[in-house]
């Protein structure tokens, strides 16, 4: 590997005053002059080269690929592998990383509608997806190319609540996507309007800048837009414009915007595909998206997220715990910190830290917890000698603190993750620790 004065097509500064996440040209910028933007020889191969040099560099560096397999249009990859990073991102020291994301999901901006993007330089009304996007294959025994990194946008007809989330797309043609709908707000709004026989319209962004890709996964309630958050986190309004296609708003500085629908009463066959717990999720009957247009800029940059990597379990934990922090404070004053664990794959391992707890609260915090998401399969309780961001510390507290007739919580038959591969179709046990001192314990 190189690392060049200035990557290809990269060099562009944050706005004025504004973090330095809020562009994500600038970011890259910002990561280069920090010796944390590694440039890949050009022609990198777009099936397995692109995934395996990102890994590589996993948590150390971003990866940018200029011509991958010829392509014209070059890729990134990494660009939030570091919980230091995305603090760097929000301009906050780390510790202020958690309470700043909290802040922005409960004090939203609102966004700002301009006419003309740079987004929408340059139109593709005749679509081929792989013609037009360079799009990896990540791992061996994936389906094929998938997009991993775009926002998927939704609008709800009825009230022009916006949602946004990031959902796995499989190139199934070159105007066709099939889609991986979890069971939470994109999904709603589509059933609305399947039960009326009608498509919902939609747009899948690529290449946003790490502020919107951050607020994307805000764990909100339904109908909050999260480009209000992305709006709060760079504090000033957040420049979005209308699609050429449908009524969704999209950031106006995107990289490249693909316009279509969600088609109602319509399924084919999508995966498998290496998902972030490390392993593969199957093949199945899944949602299907129609393309009617792409918009780039001119020379777009294109944003892939390696399944399980860092920037893939960063990128949903940190929005979580800031949510999950907030929602279990409202209900348990005593509780102090948490962190979801990279070792349970930053969704499923749940550290909550207490701060001298009343008798009986901890079995009811752990019930809180695992309430949060139904992402959340375990959850440990600890007091605040020990550092929730420390997995061996969190071991040693379970390992001297927790009798499992005395401490252990378990229920049976609930809601959990889909991609869990150990779940039956998402249905399976939850498991809570109660690792802190017992309350007759001598000191």
């Amino acid at each position: 590997m190189t690392v060049p004065a200035k990557p290809h097509a990269v060099s562009v500064t944050s706005p004025m005053g504004a973090p330095p996440g809020a562009d994500l040209r600038g970011w890259l910028d910002h990561l280069q002059a920090r010796q944390r933007l590694a440039i890949a020889h050009p022609g990198v191969d777009l099936r397995f080269g692109v995934a395996g040099v990102a890994n590589r560099l996993d948590g150390t560096r971003a990866s940018f690929f200029p011509s991958p397999s010829g392509h014209d249009v070059p890729v990134v990859s990494g660009l939030l592998s570091q919980r230091g990073w995305m603090a760097e991102a929000m301009g906050v020291s780390e510790n202020e990383l958690i309470s700043t994301f909290e802040a922005a999901c409960q004090e939203p901006v609102p966004w700002r509608e301009t006419t003309t993007a740079v987004c929408q330089q340059v139109v593709h009304q005749e679509v081929d997806l792989e013609r037009i996007l360079p799009i990896p294959t990540h791992n061996e025994h994936d389906s094929g190319g998938y997009i991993t990194a775009g926002l998927l946008i939704s609008r709800q007809r009825s009230t022009g609540a916006q949602n946004v989330s990031i959902h796995r797309l499989q190139v199934n043609a070159a105007n066709r996507l099939g889609a991986l709908l979890l069971p939470r707000h994109t999904f709603a709004f589509f059933q609305e309007r399947e039960e009326q026989g009608e498509d919902l319209e939609v747009a899948v962004v690529i290449g946003v800048d790490p502020l919107t890709l951050m607020a994307s996964q805000a764990i909100v309630p339904i109908g909050q837009d999260e480009l209000e958050i992305s709006s709060a986190l760079r504090g000033a309004p957040l420049p979005v414009v209308k699609c050429q296609t449908n009524d969704v708003r999209v950031p106006a500085d995107a990289e490249i915007v693909i316009e279509g629908r969600l088609l109602a009463n319509r399924r084919e066959p999508e995966g498998p595909f290496g998902e972030f717990p490390q392993y593969y999720g199957v093949r199945a009957e899944r949602h299907v998206i129609e393309v009617d247009r792409v918009t780039h800029r001119k020379q777009p940059i294109y944003h892939t997220i390696v399944g399980g990597g860092l920037e893939h379990l960063l990128l949903g934990g940190i929005p979580r715990e800031a949510s999950f922090l907030a929602y279990l404070r409202r209900s348990f004053p005593c509780v102090h910190d948490l962190h979801l664990s990279r070792g349970g794959v930053c969704r499923y391992h749940l550290f909550v830290q207490v701060d001298s707890p009343k008798p009986g609260e901890v079995k009811n915090v752990i019930l809180g917890a695992l309430a949060t998401h139904y992402d959340i399969k375990h959850v440990t309780v600890v007091n605040t000698d020990v550092n929730v961001h420390d997995p061996a510390e969190v071991e040693w507290a379970v390992a001297t603190r927790f009798q499992a007739d005395r401490d252990l919580v378990v229920i049976t038959g609930t809601q959990g993750s889909k991609l869990d591969p150990s779940a039956d179709d998402g249905v399976g046990a939850k498991l809570g620790f109660d690792a802190t001192v017992p309350p007759q314990a001598p000191p």
